[in-house]
């Protein structure tokens, strides 16, 4: 049982250890951490620190350093997080608020995630299969080119360009835009798919054979990108601290290039009271990421749907800080989509 004590001299272990990369001995803790004991009792609770295998020495003679199990006892306890500071959360609403459009919001999240963790960041795309649609917009480019634009209510956007051998007017194609807009707003995709396999026998026959091409475009459309994926942003940080890795790093680059691995890896990761996973060290060895920590949370889209974002990075990060700014972004990514 580790007493109370014994848990600050962990956290100050595991501070000291990220901070520096060097093994932490009794003596710096006593000459730089206000604990009023001796180096002696701290020893003491350093060796029940290791008997419980929260601390190892990486090296006879050596101080100590958190191992997995020690983290993870860390972040158990972790009751303050270090605060975002006010040039951090400005650049958090600056950079994200200028973005147009869905491709563009998540792509900018992961660069500034990783840039204010120094880690791998990944951010999960709304899966279109649980999304609705929201509007249907047809453009007409020349008298036989059209532009079909779907929306979902999760703010994906899909565009085709699309040519038709018949030429059509604008006025035909504003009434078929309501037409399709009245039948598939609000569905699923796939009622909305099969809609629009019927949807060209509404139509004389004299306008059936452009009405059906339009209406295979979107099905195209509704079924494209319904899979999970990820993007990702931040690769060059896991290598800047590759010494952080046993043997190579390229077993763990070619982990996380494995995107249903990864997405896999959060789907079993389970989140706490606040909605916030920590996955350390070994708890991710069967995903080839056993050397690594993943820090996830959800953010949700107007639609209601919640997807995950986090990061990815050696077992010796610095967990508050990170933690903190993956949970700004989240909020501050849900808040942007849901005003969509």
């Amino acid at each position: 049982m580790v007493s109370e004590r014994g848990l600050d001299v962990l956290r100050v272990i595991v501070q000291d250890y990220v901070a520096s990369r060097e093994p932490v001995g009794s003596k710096s803790i006593v000459d730089r951490y206000s604990f009023g004991v001796s180096a002696a009792t701290i020893r003491n609770d350093m060796a029940l620190l290791e008997e419980e295998e929260l601390i190892a020495a990486p090296h006879t003679s050596s101080g100590r350093i958190p191992t997995d199990k020690g983290y993870r006892v860390f972040v158990n306890q972790l009751a303050d997080l270090r605060p975002l500071s006010p040039a951090q959360r400005a650049a958090i609403e600056t950079f994200l608020g200028s973005s147009a459009d869905l491709d563009q919001v998540l792509a900018r999240t992961v660069r500034l995630l990783s840039q204010l963790t120094h880690q791998v960041a990944l951010v999960q795309y709304p899966s279109l299969s649980r999304s609705r649609i929201r509007h249907v917009e047809l453009v007409l480019l020349a008298s036989s080119r059209v532009m079909t634009v779907l929306i979902t209510d999760t703010g994906r956007v899909e565009q085709r360009l699309l040519d038709v051998s018949d030429e059509l007017d604008e006025g035909f194609l504003t009434q078929l835009g309501s037409r399709l807009n009245a039948t598939l707003g609000g569905l699923g995709l796939a009622e909305a798919a099969e809609k629009l396999s019927l949807f060209p026998e509404q139509f004389p026959a004299s306008e059936a054979a452009a009405v059906g091409r339009i209406a295979s475009a979107l099905i195209e459309q509704v079924l494209a990108h319904r899979q999970d994926r990820l993007v990702m942003a931040g690769t060059a940080n896991l290598v800047r601290t590759e010494e952080d890795f046993s043997g190579s790093i390229y077993p763990v680059l070619e982990a996380i290039e494995e995107q249903v691995t990864l997405l896999r890896l959060f789907g079993e990761m389970e989140p706490d009271q606040n909605g916030f996973s920590v996955s350390i060290g070994k708890e991710n060895a069967s995903f080839g990421l056993g050397e690594t920590s993943v820090l996830t949370t959800g953010y949700a889209t107007s639609g209601g749907e919640v997807s995950r974002l986090g990061v990815i990075g050696p077992t010796r990060m610095d967990y508050s800080n990170n933690i903190a700014a993956v949970r700004a972004v989240a909020r501050y990514l849900s808040r942007l989509l849901g005003e969509d």
